[in-house]
Order: C-alpha cells, then sequence, then structure tokens
C-alpha cells in the first residue's frame, strides 16, 4: 500500500508540474488555478500517508536522513502550493514537485533511522524547525531565480518569461526569509530545553551551525530593514544562511547515520 501511495503521489506532482510550467509559461505571475490545487492537493495526502506509515513507528518518530528528507520534501511542497494561490511563485513549483517526487520514495528504498521521542514538546520543536528550514528552502531557490534573471538582464539578454518581475522577486524573497526567520528562532529557543548533554546527543556541529545561520539571516534582515540591502547581499547572504543551515542538519544526518555507521 505504500508503494501504491508514493507512486500516485510521484506521478500527481510531476503532472502539477507540467501545470504549472504550461501556466507561468503564459502568464510570469501566474496563480494556480483550481483544478491544479486539487490535483496537488491529493499528491500532497498521498504522500503524508507514505510519511505517516515511515515516521511513525512503536519506537517513536524515525526521523532518518531519507525519511527527514521526504518529510522536508513534502512540507516545501505543502507550503510552496499554498504560496502560490496568493503570490506568483509557481515557477519555484517547477524545480520543488519533481525533486519531491523523486526524494519521497528514498524512505522506501534505502533504510535510515534515527528515532526521537513522540512527545508533544520534541514534536513541536522539530516540527517548528522543519517549517523553517522549509521555507528557507523556498527562499534559496528564489535566490537563484533572482540572480539568473539579474545576470540576463546585466547581458541585456531577455529574462526567462516564467519569472514574475523582479521587484515582485525580492519582494517574496523577503517576505519568505523574515516568517522563517522567525520559525527558526523558536525552533532553536525550544530545542535548547532539549539539550541534556551535547557530546553524547551529537548535537555539537549542529548547534554551530544552526547558530551561524541565524546570525546570517538576522544580519541580512537588519540590512535590510536600516541600510535596504538587496540584490547580491541579499542573494549571497541566503545562500550561506541556507548552506550553513544544510550543513547543520542533513550534513551532520550523514556523517551520523551512513557514513560512521559503515565505519
Amino acid at each position: 500500500m505504500i508503494i501504491i501511495f508514493a507512486t500516485t503521489a510521484s506521478v500527481l506532482y510531476f503532472h502539477v508540474t507540467l501545470r504549472a510550467a504550461q501556466g507561468t509559461k503564459n502568464d510570469s505571475q501566474y496563480l494556480l488555478d483550481s483544478r491544479t490545487i486539487a490535483i496537488g492537493a491529493i499528491a500532497t495526502i498521498c504522500h503524508a500517508i507514505t510519511l505517516y506509515h515511515t515516521i511513525v513507528t512503536d519506537q517513536g518518530l524515525n526521523l532518518g536522513v531519507f525519511a527527514a528528507a521526504s518529510l522536508v520534501g513534502w512540507i516545501v511542497s505543502l507550503l510552496s502550493g499554498l504560496i502560490a494561490t496568493r503570490k506568483p511563485i509557481a515557477s519555484l513549483a517547477t524545480v520543488v514537485l519533481p525533486a519531491t517526487a523523486v526524494i519521497l520514495v528514498l524512505p522506501i528504498i534505502f533504510s535510515s533511522q534515527n528515532f526521537v521521542s513522540n512527545s508533544i514538546g520534541i514534536a513541536f520543536h522539530v516540527g517548528i524547525s522543519l517549517v523553517a528550514y522549509s521555507l528557507f528552502t523556498l527562499a534559496a531557490l528564489q535566490a537563484v531565480f533572482l540572480s539568473f534573471a539579474r545576470v540576463k538582464l546585466k547581458k541585456h539578454t531577455p529574462v526567462l518569461g516564467f519569472l514574475p518581475p523582479l521587484p515582485v522577486m525580492e519582494i517574496m524573497l523577503f517576505q519568505i526569509t523574515g516568517v522563517a526567520f522567525v520559525l527558526l528562532t523558536i525552533g532553536l529557543t525550544t530545542g535548547v530545553m532539549y539539550i541534556e548533554n551535547i557530546s553524547d546527543q551529537n548535537l555539537a556541529h549542529k548547534i554551530v551551525f544552526s547558530v551561524l545561520a541565524w546570525i546570517t539571516f538576522a544580519t541580512l534582515l537588519a540590512g535590510r530593514h536600516y541600510r535596504n540591502w538587496r540584490g547580491t547581499n541579499a542573494i549571497n547572504s541566503i545562500a550561506i544562511g541556507f548552506v550553513l543551515l544544510a550543513l547543520g542538519f542533513f550534513g551532520t544526518k550523514i556523517v551520523l547515520e551512513l557514513v560512521l555507521q559503515k565505519v
């Protein structure tokens, strides 16, 4: 049954990708239509069922690297779909959804285990942190698109039609980053309560990278507010912050769960 739900979700994700690509081709500020939203909703539901059977176990929540990647993909896809009904970011869906369609099958094919308590407090901390990370993923993709558009304009070559105007992209970039920063702050604050022994819990690298990422994003948002930072400053800061977060979360998990276990 898991394979059936996973396959259905993957197929529907690709179908929504094609519809979003067609929509943005005709209108750079295209918002997802009701039929596309309905198909996307079915895809995320099938994906959620797959995640439930992968993550929820008698031993606790299994947030192994592959299951965590699938969960992040689900959150990113869900958020991008919800935002794309109000804001012209459907172009991001053409990248996010195909990636999610591939990532969601990884926990089924590969085994990786990292159990955490399914208590309400831990679940809240993990949930807030993953939503923050997912929003930063969208911000990083938006930064890539913005960088590409800026390069095209500097070379006086046409910008791809499916991208919204630069000012619109930049505004959305900071809106997404601002919300993600607030959630990251909450996630880091609540996480402090569950630190018992940094060494035994293998949290040192995760904490260092997460704090450095927080400082990077805080500097960017302060620079935006007080000095109207934009363009290259924004793109570079978001790229650096996202890489730091990725190293802290997935980098640490890959080393602990895949590399060291094989040594």
